[in-house]
């Protein structure tokens, strides 16, 4: 941990020369440190949680909070009905929601999330649609001008959003602007905004906005999420699900 703190990152290699222990005692020191939460494992290493959540790969940030995303992604998909258009974005915790939505009949979904697309790949109950543009490798998503302009031909009924950071000043933040531009115009399209945050983002602020809290209609989270918060967001008349 003292390491990591210092270099924000080690590998299994440097750790087994500097300690003169196996490579294999050392993945399992790595893999205590990751059930104890003070660490991500990345290949061939680890990285300290708070170098992680400056952005980081798409693997990296599914592996963070992983138990919580699954329940919330359980707790959305609760909220998917057959019939229904929806949108996710591309985050990590939108990847669990497609996990759970893949039995649904007669659904369409717009992601510019690859990965949220196939996993819904051979699903023939459910209609895909992507937006064009540019890949973005840390997020595994398709971004640009060209993509909006496909979004905002349409309406959905209930649109999905992670973020990197939420407060009740700032409301929904992350920290590309691309992204930020293409999550405003799907916020904008969707009747039914429902953030998908687990605890480790609340109070947390990243580059940019695209949802203010008073265009939030239910946030589901994890146990973690702090009490004041929640409280304000019923006076607010935001609804709040602990997942």
């Amino acid at each position: 941990m003292d390491l990591l703190s210092k270099n924000g990152r080690v590998s299994v290699a440097d750790l087994s020369t500097q300690f003169a222990l196996s490579k294999a005692t050392i993945r399992a020191d790595l893999d205590a440190l990751v059930q104890d939460g003070l660490i991500v494992r990345t290949h061939g290493g680890a990285i300290s949680v708070d170098q992680s959540t400056v952005e980081g790969s798409f693997d990296v940030r599914s592996r963070l909070n992983s138990s919580s995303k699954r329940r919330i992604g359980i707790a959305a998909a609760n909220m998917i009905e057959d019939g229904d258009a929806i949108a996710l974005d591309a985050s990590t915790t939108a990847l669990s929601i497609a996990k759970q939505i893949q039995g649904r009949h007669e659904l369409t979904v717009l992601t510019n999330g690859i990965y949220a697309a196939l996993a819904l790949m051979n699903r023939p109950g459910i209609t895909i649609l992507m937006p064009g543009g540019f890949l973005r490798r840390d997020s595994v998503s398709l971004i640009g001008a060209e993509g909006q302009d496909l979004i905002r031909r349409y309406h959905f009924g209930k649109g999905f959003f992670g973020a990197k950071g939420f407060t009740l000043q700032e409301g929904l933040t992350d920290v590309n602007r691309d992204e930020v531009s293409t999550k405003q115009d799907l916020v904008t399209h969707t009747k039914s905004v429902i953030a998908v945050v687990d605890s480790s983002k609340w109070g947390r602020v990243g580059f940019a906005s695209f949802a203010s809290v008073e265009q939030i209609d239910c946030i589901i989270t994890d146990e973690g999420a702090p009490q004041d918060m929640i409280d304000a967001l019923a006076d607010l008349d935001v609804q709040v699900i602990v997942a």
